[in-house]
């Protein structure tokens, strides 16, 4: 071999070498809809663009937010909703179609092509929560996505992959070395973790470091939240320093026990919510990411992964969303970088450095309005009023803990009118409450609480309609292959 030769081989491999040493991990968002008044695709991909976000996760394949992706330079993981897991099981010509109308159209048009890089099938499917409800039909609907992909051509562009949750792997003694998927779902996640093998895809789940706090398992705030002041855990000689690593090991060891060693590792969700719940705060939210993309920047990896960190990690969330479920706690419609709108909470480096993160811009609002509470009548009735109202509307800033929680009454009866009114477009009789609402031009928003006024978008009413048939189509096809 020639000294030339052996020259330019050394200087590709230094400068392959080099570029994995000193490049920034791959960090992208979730970007959820579950909104009454989502902020218009469009105006959410020039937030993207402007913030240098080119990895996001969707959680569905709205058209209208493929198209406003289409021709931007960015990696796209497509979603498809648990309630189709059934269906596409089923029926090979019902992923033939999802693939032909979701991918093949947008990845074949051009210069305004959309780049999808993975089809998440599920939305963590094996919560513990769901029972058997869906992750019977996992792998055999992501087997049907892959072979419509090859039947496509696709195969070789598109990964298929399955998110899992935070608890679909456990260790009794809360320590890595003890990591395990659960028993019930076991089986089925070896079958997936071969299917994820054969065909080079990386293993979605979700780590949560903020939700081991919040269910006080053996979670501190500071190790928590990657400070030098954590108490350390000890596992056999391994010593972890931080929640993340714990539960990333924890992870890495029951892909071990399922045979499963290598498999590349993809952080579909992780986040810190920011109201809803005590120290679920904006400046709380900022330290975690700091000490987390710190943490990731440095290829550390972990002690069972050692300068092997996840491939990629994607935040919990671009926005926050006001109809997300709160089942799990008040702080899950809070998890977003930006508000509602798009208005910053703090700043997350995407790779711009120093550069302080850029609001949404030329955004429309309703009428400069709120309801409150009326003080000139009879309020014996109020807090049943104030009740029915939330039972429809956002009131999870009033949680303990939350922004709005300290505000005294009748603030507080005013904000749950407030919100009931936001979310129903500011209808008129949206804020009668048997003739206890006042409709006001003055702000009541106070210290920390923000009395909202909701976006203004041609589409809310539109996507409630698109969403109801999203989950009446599937259930019909369910209904169907029952009969």
């Amino acid at each position: 071999m020639s000294l030339k030769l052996n020259y330019t081989i050394s200087l590709l491999l230094f400068l392959n070498l080099g570029s994995s040493l000193f490049s920034t991990t791959a960090i992208g968002v979730n970007w959820g809809t579950s909104a009454s008044h989502p902020l218009p695709p469009d105006k959410a991909v020039e937030l993207l663009k402007a913030n240098g976000i080119t990895k996001i996760k969707l959680f569905d394949a709205d058209a209208s937010v493929l198209e406003a992706l289409s021709g931007y330079n960015a990696d796209v993981t497509l979603g498809i909703p648990n309630s189709m897991l059934h269906g596409l099981n089923s029926s090979f010509k019902a992923a033939q179609n999802w693939v032909h109308d979701n991918v093949t159209r947008f990845v074949s048009q051009g210069a305004g092509r959309l780049r999808i890089r993975y089809i998440a099938v599920g939305d963590e499917p094996f919560l513990q929560s769901y029972g058997n409800q869906f992750h019977p039909f996992v792998v055999g609907a992501a087997t049907n996505i892959q072979a419509a992909l090859f039947r496509a051509k696709l195969a070789n562009e598109v990964r298929v992959v399955v998110p899992c949750s935070f608890d679909a792997f456990q260790s009794k003694s809360g320590l890595p070395s003890g990591g395990h998927f659960r028993s019930d779902i076991n089986k089925t996640m070896i079958q997936l973790l071969g299917f994820l093998d054969k065909h080079h895809s990386p293993f979605f789940v979700t780590i949560s470091p903020f939700l081991k706090y919040y269910q006080k398992e053996n979670t501190s705030l500071d190790f928590a939240l990657f400070r030098e002041t954590a108490h350390p855990h000890n596992d056999s000689h391994k010593i972890y320093k931080n929640a993340f690593d714990l539960s990333y090991d924890t992870v890495v060891s029951a892909l071990s026990a399922a045979r499963f060693p290598q498999i590349d590792i993809v952080i579909g969700q992780i986040g810190w919510p920011t109201d809803g719940f005590a120290n679920a705060t904006s400046s709380i939210a900022e330290e975690f990411m700091k000490g987390l993309i710190g943490h990731l920047n440095s290829k550390s990896g972990s002690p069972l992964r050692p300068h092997n960190p996840p491939i990629e990690t994607y935040i919990l969330s671009l926005l926050d969303e006001n109809q997300r479920s709160i089942a799990t706690g008040n702080f899950e419609r809070h998890w977003g970088i930006f508000t509602f709108d798009g208005q910053a909470k703090y700043h997350v480096d995407f790779g711009r450095g120093s550069k302080k993160m850029v609001d949404a811009e030329n955004v429309e609002y309703l009428s400069t309005r709120w309801c409150v509470v009326n003080n000139n009548k009879d309020l014996s009735n109020v807090t049943a009023k104030a009740s029915e109202a939330c039972l429809l509307a956002d009131c999870s800033a009033l949680s303990p803990g939350g922004s709005c929680f300290n505000i005294s009454y009748p603030g507080n009866i005013s904000y749950a009118f407030n919100s009931y009114y936001q979310q129903q477009g500011q209808r008129f009789d949206s804020c009668d409450f048997g003739g206890l609402g006042l409709i006001t031009t003055v702000n009541p928003s106070m210290e920390n609480c923000r009395f909202s006024v909701e976006i203004s978008t041609s589409i809310s009413v539109s996507r409630r309609i698109l969403y109801l048939f999203q989950w009446l189509i599937p259930l019909v096809v369910t209904i169907l292959f029952c009969l």
